[in-house]
């Protein structure tokens, strides 16, 4: 069964305190994936950089309701996770998401968030994931691979670049899983995607002033979940792994050291899924 992780990212423009609908990031959608209908399809968690306390809503008829739905309320500047772990909110596939913000009301402030869903089995995906027993049964070095994310000002993704441009230091067709990340500047989502992902973008919350919630960030989704949701790239591959951020008007550029371990040789076991 092929499946996959993607995340999603949105921006509001100064909204304020009235709850604002999301303009989606270029290539990402509010409409859920067209999986087979009986499949599991969940949104595994949800993060927001906000510029002023504000709040994040997610709603739909097929959620609980669709008056308020989920409404998560965040502070300035801390782009964290707003869900528990080992929260697992079932969606349904082709249904079409609302997300609001609310936020700062000064002239021109982007309001961030991210979406991370999982799909059991989504018809022409197959990303590599290993679950945490095999990371710790395969792991043979730690390794980081430093990026500048030279990120935009008008919201979205931005910055892209090869994981290889800056630190070509991977070993020649070598599998490497992704731990998480860390950075010395908030930015709402870092993304990285290729043929290992299926091409759909997986993100990790820039949380600047908490690495260990973001340097093991797949590594801990594992655990709570206990499913394979580690991903997996081979060094191969490495001039089509892209790395982009969604950063807000300010355009700072995050300094980012992406935490991979190196595994040893091997096929992957195919993933045991939920």
């Amino acid at each position: 069964m092929p499946g996959a992780m993607e995340v999603l990212t949105g921006f509001v423009t100064a909204a304020g305190a009235v709850f604002t609908g999301v303009t989606m990031a270029v290539g990402n959608s509010l409409t859920v994936r067209n999986a087979r209908l009986d499949s599991k399809v969940w949104l595994l968690q949800a993060w927001a950089d906000h510029q002023a306390a504000g709040m994040l809503q997610i709603r739909s008829p097929k959620l609980h309701d669709n008056v308020r739905g989920i409404r998560l309320n965040n502070a300035a500047g801390e782009p964290g996770p707003l869900l528990p772990y080992k929260f697992r909110q079932n969606l349904v596939p082709q249904d079409v998401l609302i997300v609001e913000m609310t936020g700062s009301a000064v002239a021109g402030d982007i309001e961030t968030m991210s979406l991370l869903l999982y799909y059991e089995d989504l018809p022409g995906a197959d990303a590599r994931v290993i679950d945490a027993g095999t990371l710790m049964d395969r792991m043979v070095n730690v390794v980081t691979v430093s990026q500048t994310i030279a990120t935009g000002v008008a919201g979205g993704y931005s910055g892209e670049e090869a994981i290889n441009a800056e630190s070509d230091l991977l070993k020649a067709n070598t599998d490497y899983a992704l731990l998480g990340l860390t950075t010395d500047t908030d930015i709402c989502t870092l993304r990285i995607r290729g043929v290992d992902s299926a091409n759909l973008g997986i993100g990790v919350p820039g949380w600047e002033t908490n690495p260990a919630v973001t340097g093991s960030w797949f590594l801990d989704l594992a655990i709570a979940y206990n499913m394979p949701l580690i991903p997996v790239f081979n060094a191969a591959n490495k001039g089509g792994i892209l790395i982009d951020g969604a950063q807000n008007e300010l355009g700072l550029d995050p300094v980012t050291s992406w935490i991979f371990a190196e595994l040893s040789p091997g096929a992957l076991p195919v993933p045991r899924r939920a």
